[in-house]
C-alpha cells in the first residue's frame, strides 16, 4: 500500500508493509523510498503521524543517499565542451595566449593561456571567484529581509563540499559550495535562504519549513532544478 504526507510545503511518500511485530518501523532505501513496517492491523493513520514524527529524519536521509546517486561524467576540459554558469550552458573554447586569462563572450567561456594543462585550474579559479562574487550580490538582500527575524549570518564564506551546497555552523557562519555558481539565480537564493532559516530554527523542524515555505513558496521547485542540474 502506497500513502503519503505532508510535511511543511513537502510531500513524503511512503509504501506500507504489514508483519507479525510489535513497534512500527521506519526505513529509508539507497533509492530514497521510504518504508513503513507495521504490525497487522495498525490504522493508517497512526502510521501517518510516525511517518510526520520522523519527516526531518527521513528528509535527511534521502539527502544522505542522493549524494551517492550517480553523477555526470568528468569533464575532460577541451574546446567545444559545455559549462554551466548561472543555469546557462557555454561552450568552452581554449585559447593560446602569453598571459592565463578566463572571460565569457556570448555563449562561450573563453580560457587563455600557454599551457593547455592549466586550463583545468584556471577555469576553477574563475568559478570559485565569480561565486564570491555573486554570493554576495545575491545574499544582501535576502540577508536584510532576514533581519526582521532578529538575526544575521556572521559572514558568507566558500568551501567545497562533496554533499551539500551548503551549511550554517552554530556560530552564524553561512557557508556555501562554489559549485553553486553554476546554477540558476533561484537555486543559489534557496539555498541562501535555507541557510538563514537554520538561524531562526537550527533543526527541520515543522516551524523551519514554514518559515522556508514563507519567504519562498516555490522553495521545493528550486530544490529539484538544483538536484537534477548538477547532479
Amino acid at each position: 500500500m502506497t500513502a503519503s504526507i505532508d510535511f511543511g510545503s513537502k510531500q513524503i511518500k511512503f509504501q506500507v508493509k504489514f508483519a507479525k511485530r510489535k513497534s512500527l518501523g521506519i526505513t529509508v532505501t539507497p533509492d530514497m523510498e521510504v518504508l513503513a513496517t507495521a504490525p497487522i492491523d495498525t490504522p493508517l493513520e497512526r502510521i501517518k503521524d510516525k511517518i510526520r514524527h520522523r519527516a526531518p529524519w527521513i528528509i535527511k536521509q534521502q539527502g544522505f543517499f542522493l549524494s551517492f546517486h550517480p553523477k555526470s561524467a568528468p569533464k575532460r576540459y577541451v574546446s567545444g565542451e559545455s559549462h554551466l554558469y548561472l543555469g546557462r550552458n557555454y561552450r568552452l573554447r581554449i585559447l593560446s595566449g602569453k598571459s592565463n586569462r578566463v572571460t565569457y563572450k556570448g555563449r562561450f567561456i573563453e580560457v587563455t593561456s600557454k599551457d593547455k594543462s592549466k586550463v583545468k585550474s584556471l577555469l576553477r579559479k574563475w568559478y570559485r571567484e565569480k561565486a564570491k562574487e555573486k554570493f554576495a550580490e545575491i545574499a544582501e538582500p535576502l540577508i536584510q529581509k532576514f533581519r526582521k527575524y532578529q538575526v544575521e549570518p556572521r559572514g558568507l564564506y566558500l568551501q567545497e563540499m562533496t554533499t551539500r551546497w551548503g551549511s550554517c555552523t552554530s556560530r552564524g557562519k553561512i557557508i556555501l559550495n562554489p559549485e553553486l555558481v553554476k546554477a540558476p539565480k533561484a537555486c543559489i537564493e534557496y539555498v541562501i535562504i535555507h541557510e538563514l532559516c537554520h538561524l531562526v530554527h537550527p533543526n527541520h523542524t515543522q516551524k523551519f519549513f514554514d518559515l522556508q515555505t514563507k519567504e519562498m513558496k516555490d522553495w521545493e521547485k528550486w530544490k529539484n532544478k538544483l538536484e537534477k542540474l548538477l547532479a
